[in-house]
């Protein structure tokens, strides 16, 4: 979200929501100190934005003539790609690892593991060491596990949660912001799993929480820096982490779920989430 202006703090701005989302304009508005702060969604519709707001401001009717408008479904995937590649990327190459997998199956799944892993002689899983990775020169599987997903609703899951987070930090912070969560969640979480004894895991979720926790804290800390979480999904998502880590999780038949890069991600998220936070509150 950008700042756009500051409306009047006792304004009745629901006419101007209507005639916004009636134009396609996304956007938010915010109770601030000193009145109503009005933020834009995409920068490309600046200009739009501020003529709809004109006529408000000048009493004129907002109705908007949407009968010859078509949706530009080229356009829209180019302003989306524009507002967060990074994390619109991220989600295209799980989806690509994801049709690899069904594919060629476990290949897939032995090059992208956090350590290589085989089949012995005796028939029994061969698991190699995070040393041997190291030395090896195979950086990659520090991270690659992110991309591995064992099933439909466990990739629906975690690219629901990647797409709602993730989005929001480009948007708002660009994407070197949202590259630094990835690779400092998606590692820090792969690590907190293979530290807990499980070398074969996988899925997004690691980082997901790690965006949680750092849009969370933004918006807590730095409520001027435009981040949004609603509460429900905090408490929802910490009740679904402590839930998977209890026994109950595995008699309903949620067992095997990664716990340690759960709780791995968002402590790498949470600190961030305080460091840049109080970077924010500090410019202000």
């Amino acid at each position: 979200m950008y700042r756009v202006m500051m409306l009047p703090v006792d304004a009745d701005t629901r006419e101007l929501r209507r005639a916004l989302w009636a134009a396609r304009i996304g956007h938010r508005i915010t109770a601030e100190e000193d009145g109503q702060l009005l933020w834009l969604a995409d920068p490309a519709q600046h200009e739009a934005l501020l003529e709809v707001v004109g006529r408000w401001q000048r009493g004129e009717p907002m109705t908007v003539d949407t009968t010859s408008r078509r949706p530009d479904r080229a356009g829209t995937l180019l302003s989306v790609w524009r507002q967060a590649p990074l994390t619109t990327a991220t989600l295209g190459l799980c989806l690509l690892v994801f049709a690899a997998m069904a594919l060629f199956g476990d290949l897939v799944i032995a090059l992208l593991a956090i350590v290589p892993l085989g089949i012995s002689p005796a028939g029994t899983l061969s698991v190699g060491s995070l040393s041997d990775v190291l030395a090896s020169g195979q950086v990659w599987r520090l991270l690659s596990p992110a991309f591995l997903h064992f099933g439909w609703m466990h990739l629906i899951f975690n690219m629901l949660w990647l797409w709602y987070f993730g989005r929001q930090v480009e948007a708002l912070q660009g994407s070197r912001r949202m590259l630094t969560i990835l690779l400092a969640a998606g590692i820090g979480a792969n690590l907190a799993q293979y530290a807990a004894g499980t070398a074969l895991f996988g899925g997004m979720s690691g980082v997901d929480f790690a965006l949680l926790g750092y849009v969370w804290l933004m918006s807590r800390r730095a409520p001027g820096s435009g981040f949004f979480v609603p509460q429900m999904l905090v408490v929802f998502m910490l009740g679904w982490m402590l839930f998977t880590m209890t026994d109950m999780a595995t008699t309903v038949g949620f067992g095997n779920v990664a716990n340690e890069a759960h709780l791995g991600g968002l402590v790498v998220g949470l600190a961030l989430g305080w460091y840049h936070s109080g970077r924010a509150r500090h410019q202000r």
